[in-house]
């Protein structure tokens, strides 16, 4: 059976838009939108329930934080070392090639985007999934860019 992806989503958007688009509170009826300073913090915020990874970029080192459901829709062993680096190594050509534009079109603009990306994980077949990001500002700086991440649905 051949799968249909939908039309992927790819587009930037201002911080101030950030419930609109986000999308945190609706998919998990959270009570607040407000940047998060810690993922520890956002997965404690989601119980036990069914939930998208969470993922965080630090800025200064480019090093990566991501929850157990980012390592397992990349294919990664969970908690494994990744460069940030290598992980956008696993994403499709052209899905990485937008990637770089919105991720430094937000860090530049302090926005954050929506991305619906193709990536080619470590273990398992090609796969879509939604990136969703939002710049953290410590002060007048963007210390982290962070998000979530979770799989498109194929549809038939």
């Amino acid at each position: 059976m051949k799968h249909i992806y939908p039309l992927p989503v790819h587009h930037s958007w201002p911080l101030y838009e950030r419930e609109r688009h986000f999308e945190l509170g609706r998919i998990h009826e959270l009570q607040s939108l407000d940047a998060i300073e810690r993922i520890d913090d956002m997965e404690a915020a989601l119980g036990g329930c069914a939930r998208p990874g969470f993922w965080e970029c630090d800025l200064s080192d480019n090093s990566l934080n991501w929850s157990r459901e980012v390592y397992d829709i990349f294919g990664i062993p969970d908690g494994a070392a990744v460069k940030r680096t290598e992980a956008a190594a696993l994403y499709a050509e052209e899905s990485r090639t937008a990637m770089e534009k919105l991720r430094a079109y937000a860090i530049r603009h302090r926005r954050g985007f929506t991305l619906d990306a193709e990536i080619r994980p470590a273990q398992g077949s090609p796969r879509w999934m939604r990136l969703i990001a939002a710049p953290l500002c410590v002060g007048d700086r963007i210390a982290k860019l962070q998000g979530l991440k979770f799989l498109v649905p194929a549809r038939s």
